[in-house]
């Protein structure tokens, strides 16, 4: 996944500016920086949910260029959305639909899969988040962090190249984050290529391959997770660490 020069504004507010980041397939990209220095704009321009006004966005083979025609942003939407998976904060479960139905029904409408094939692979996907036996719930009789987990799970059922988490933890608490942390994780070492925004840095710690450190729109510093945060050269980065301390 290459992000080239993207720059964003809503209106005459800068939200990005100039953001270049090269994340290589099998490598988890960590996203941190001060509440609206622009980590969200820029995840959501990578997903498509945002359009920017210049630069370039690669994922894999297919690129996405600033501001295009309403109706090719459409089809490149469609391509997109194959190709990279997006794990909101508020989750975004379809509330009438039990868990099983919220698994399947992209693969089956979007990809045109066996809806009994689709099935199988949901029970598959449910296990490996720790919620066999679930998959007849309705998201509401669920908590937060199984709630985020089923999303994690219908996330990976499109078999995407890469996976776009936003603050996946800020909503739980300690012990449903964790529970998050510990899927999230996993999917790290087995290297699939991720990039994450997360106001913590605890997961950054654990399964970080590089940080890129934002401030006011632009990326202030970056390089491998340990260096990053165990030597910083950036005073945003030196005081969200202080910060994380207390």
């Amino acid at each position: 996944m290459t992000i080239e020069g993207v720059s964003k504004s809503f209106g005459d507010t800068p939200a990005l500016r100039g953001v270049s980041i090269e994340v290589p397939a099998g490598e988890v990209a960590v996203l941190i920086g001060p509440s609206g220095c622009g980590k969200s704009t820029l995840l959501r321009s990578i997903n498509g949910l945002e359009k920017f006004d210049a630069g370039a966005i690669r994922v894999g083979s297919l690129e996405v260029p600033p501001s295009v025609h309403p109706r090719i942003h459409a089809e490149l939407l469609r391509s997109l959305r194959r190709k990279v998976g997006m794990v909101f904060q508020a989750l975004h479960l379809f509330p009438h639909l039990d868990v099983m139905t919220n698994l399947t029904e992209a693969p089956v409408r979007v990809l045109g899969e066996d809806r009994d094939a689709a099935s199988e692979r949901a029970l598959a996907g449910l296990e490996r988040v720790g919620l066999k036996g679930l998959e007849r719930r309705l998201p509401r009789d669920l908590s937060g962090g199984q709630q985020q987990r089923v999303a994690i799970a219908r996330a990976l059922m499109m078999q995407p190249e890469a996976l776009l988490f936003d603050e996946p933890t800020s909503a739980l608490d300690p012990r449903a984050a964790a529970d998050v942390l510990a899927v999230v994780t996993e999917l790290a070492r087995e290297g699939r290529t991720m990039v994450v925004v997360t106001h913590g840095l605890a997961f950054a710690r654990r399964a970080a391959t590089q940080v890129h450190v934002l401030s006011a729109g632009s990326v202030v510093e970056s390089g491998p997770a340990d260096k990053v945060l165990e030597a910083p050269e950036h005073e945003t980065t030196r005081s969200l660490l202080e910060a994380e301390r207390g």
